[in-house]
C-alpha cells in the first residue's frame, strides 16, 4: 500500500482537486487537526465523477476515522521515534530488505498472471540482492539495470477478470476494494505457509519482524490523513485509489 498512497497524493496535488487551506505536509511530521473533515459534509447529492460503488460507506468512513486516530496517536509517533534513533542508511537497508523479501510474493503473482519475463526479472533481482546485496540490505540489482516490480494477489484477480466489487477500507491496511481484501488474505496466507524465517520454530523472531515491517511501511508513505485540505478527502481517496489499482492491473 505504500507506493499506492504516495502516488495517490501526487495525483491529488496534480489534478488541482486538493484545497489550499492546509499548510504543506512534511513526511515524518505528526498530523495536525484538519480544517475540514470529510465525514461532516454530505456529497451524496452531488453528481460528480468521484462517486463510486460504496455500499459499505458508513462502515468505511468509521474505519477511515479509526485509521486516522491510530495513525495520529500510535503510528506517526512511532515512526518519528524510529526516524530519530535510526540513521538514514540503516532505514534504507531495512527498506531494501523488505522490498527483496516481498519479491517472493511478487514472483508468485507474476507466475499466476502468466508474465514470464517479469518473473525472470524478479527472480534475478532476488538472487543478486540476496547474495551480493547481503540478504537484501543493499539494492545491487537496480544499478545493474534489473527492473523492480511489485505484484499482489488483488492484481492477479484483476488480471483474471475478477471485478473489483465494492469499495472497502480495512483497519490499518487502508483503502481498496473487496477484491483487494481477498488478495490481501491470500498473500498473507501464502507468506504464513511459506514461513521463510521459520517462525513456527522460532516465534521470538516475530517480535522483531512485525514491528519493524510496520515501521518501515509507514515510514515510506508520505500520505497523512485529513491533510489534503479538501472537505471531500474521503471521496478523493476513494476514487483515486480505485483508479490507481485498475492502472496497476492493466499495466
Amino acid at each position: 500500500m505504500s507506493h499506492r498512497i504516495s502516488a495517490l497524493l501526487v495525483v491529488l496535488l496534480a489534478t488541482g482537486l486538493v484545497g489550499c487551506s492546509t499548510a504543506p505536509v512534511v513526511k515524518g511530521s505528526a498530523p495536525e487537526e484538519t480544517v475540514f473533515e470529510a465525514q461532516e459534509l454530505d456529497a451524496s447529492d452531488v453528481d460528480w465523477p468521484l462517486n463510486v460503488y460504496d455500499p459499505l460507506e458508513g462502515m468505511n468512513r468509521a474505519i477511515y476515522r479509526f485509521n486516522y486516530q491510530a495513525d495520529r496517536w500510535v503510528l506517526i509517533p512511532a515512526v518519528n521515534a524510529y526516524r530519530y534513533v535510526t540513521p538514514g542508511f540503516v532505514r534504507t537497508g531495512v527498506n531494501n530488505f523488505f522490498d527483496n523479501f516481498f519479491g517472493i510474493k511478487t514472483l508468485m503473482n507474476q507466475i499466476l498472471q502468466g508474465r514470464p519475463v517479469r518473473a525472470l526479472q524478479t527472480t534475478g533481482r532476488m538472487v543478486v540482492n540476496t547474495t551480493v546485496g547481503l540478504a537484501g540490505l543493499f539494492d545491487v540489482a537496480t544499478p545493474l539495470g534489473i527492473p523492480y516490480h511489485k505484484e499482489d494477489f488483488g492484481q492477479t484477480l484483476g488480471v483474471w477478470g475478477v471485478d473489483p466489487g465494492a469499495y472497502l477500507v480495512l483497519p490499518f491496511f487502508g483503502p481498496g476494494s473487496l477484491r483487494d481484501g481477498a488478495g490481501l488474505a491470500v498473500d498473507g496466507a501464502f507468506q504464513t505457509w511459506l514461513d521463510p524465517f521459520n517462525f513456527d520454530n522460532h516465534p521470538g523472531r516475530q517480535y522483531a519482524y512485525y514491528p519493524l515491517m510496520v515501521l518501515d511501511t509507514r515510514d515510506r508513505i508520505g500520505f497523512r490523513y485529513y491533510q489534503t485540505g479538501s472537505p471531500f478527502e474521503y471521496e478523493l481517496v476513494r476514487r483515486l485509489i480505485l483508479t490507481i489499482r485498475e492502472i496497476e492491473v492493466e499495466k
